[in-house]
């Protein structure tokens, strides 16, 4: 067979995975970085071990052809938004050579706490000062948990000359950079960034004694931040790395093919997005009780987006309930045979009357409104009833942020719905056909990993 050359490397480092693609060769690989580690921060915290993270990454590049990495050029990288972590430029990772072949490790670097995080009360984000920017601030940007350390633990930033997301630290490592650069996409999820100016809020941050030298460099999306500063599993020094891009951006970008198309994913969250005009410009000011945010895109555009914190995670907080439940009872049951029988129930039920409000996680446009669940009887208190309405309740949370009608209003076509939940779950699927009457196209091959590889083709 012919080797493909060029080749690109696209990288995304998800919440609970890692994936690579190689185009044009069309190899991918995926492993669970099973990261989650305990937090200072208690319960309310959500943390990672960057070096589990970093681990996941090494295993995915040694999986690929080497004679297929000898011929990469360009390498795109994403990974989850708004989460931050920490790291001393000087020792922020060793090379080593190994059998896989010649990689990093980090060093002196923190855990990567992460978009989940809930330390910031909405107490604490009202004390901190008002940022000059379209976007609400909320907890899980990386701005507010590095106040959060301001006043909480001051001497743990005194440790590191750097932060930004854990895609900014592979980018700075790769390229040897001694400060990191981010783009916009990030940026904006961090908090106190005007997507005007392109600038952080300087003087902002500076009166009120935020550490300004731990942010970054500002990037255009789709830029080069710079090039490998040396072999990386068999990748050769001098390939160029695209300066670390949104997972969510990215996702939409392998499989948006128009601007009347709207994208649904479903993952451990949810979101339903569609492109606007470009010449939309985001609000001066935000207005933070809106379910409606806009996340910048790319060529200047921006994507109005209902970004809900309630998706898979719902369903697998539910899989954990049952699973203690059954604990209890003295008897063993794997998580994934409750998945399959539950879903299973579920598609024999068609409408029930019980409803349940899953926000059991919050919305940033609304922390307080956690879930309910209400029309209860005793006839629909099956197994198959209450994940029904749990799948439903899913989705017409999502609805609620963006209606059907918004979506014709704006000029929407047709849905294009990707993610992990969505693809495994045929009730979810119904659920969404039932509520956004559309035609709808499920991608299987929609992934972060797969947009940013594409970026690197088509935006620079």
């Amino acid at each position: 067979m012919a080797l493909a050359s060029p080749a690109v490397l696209g990288i995304d480092l998800g919440t609970s995975s890692v994936k690579v693609v190689l185009l044009p060769a069309g190899y991918s690989e995926v492993r669970n970085t099973q990261a989650e580690v305990p937090s200072a921060a208690g319960d309310q915290g959500r943390e990672q071990d960057a070096r589990k993270i970093i681990r996941a990454l090494n295993e995915c590049l040694a999986a690929l052809p080497r004679q297929h990495l000898q011929k990469v050029t360009c390498i795109g990288v994403s990974g989850q938004m708004h989460g931050v972590m920490f790291w001393q430029t000087s020792q922020a990772c060793q090379w080593i050579q190994s059998g896989m072949g010649q990689m990093f490790e980090p060093k002196e670097v923190s855990h990567l706490v992460t978009w989940e995080d809930a330390r910031c009360s909405r107490e604490f984000l009202a004390s901190l000062p008002q940022p000059w920017s379209h976007q609400c601030l909320a907890t899980g940007f990386g701005c507010a948990t590095i106040y959060w350390y301001l006043k909480n633990s001051p001497d743990f930033l005194k440790q590191y000359s750097a932060a930004g997301t854990i895609q900014d630290y592979v980018v700075a490592m790769l390229c040897g950079l001694k400060q990191p650069r981010m783009s916009v996409q990030n940026a904006a999820s961090w908090g106190y960034f005007n997507c005007r100016s392109k600038c952080w809020n300087a003087d902002i941050l500076k009166e009120s004694g935020f550490p300004i030298s731990l942010l970054p460099e500002i990037a255009k999306p789709g830029s080069t931040a710079g090039s490998t500063s040396c072999e990386w599993f068999s990748i050769p020094s001098g390939a160029d790395v695209g300066v670390a891009l949104g997972d969510f951006q990215c996702s939409v970008y392998s499989c948006m093919n128009d601007t009347t198309d709207a994208v649904l994913n479903i993952s451990t969250s949810a979101q339903l997005t569609f492109s606007m005009p470009s010449e939309f410009e985001p609000p001066e000011t935000p207005d933070c009780h809106s379910a409606l945010a806009y996340f910048p895109y790319f060529d200047g555009k921006y994507l109005a987006v209902a970004a809900s914190l309630n998706g898979g995670n719902v369903l697998a907080t539910f899989v954990k309930m049952l699973s203690g439940w059954i604990a209890e009872l003295g008897l063993d049951v794997p998580d994934s045979t409750i998945y399959t029988q539950m879903i299973r129930a579920a598609l024999i039920q068609s409408s029930p009357i019980l409803t349940v409000y899953p926000t059991i996680f919050g919305e940033r446009h609304a922390p307080d409104h956690l879930a309910s669940v209400s029309n209860i009887t005793t006839t629909q208190l099956s197994l198959g009833h209450v994940t029904r309405a749990l799948c439903r309740g899913i989705v017409q949370n999502l609805h609620s942020m963006m209606s059907a009608q918004l979506l014709r209003e704006s000029g929407v076509k047709r849905i294009v719905g990707s993610g992990s939940a969505l693809s495994r779950n045929e009730v979810l699927r119904q659920e969404v056909e039932m509520a956004f009457p559309f035609p709808l196209v499920y991608r299987k091959d929609v992934s972060s990993a797969m947009g940013a590889a594409m970026v690197m083709l088509y935006q620079r």
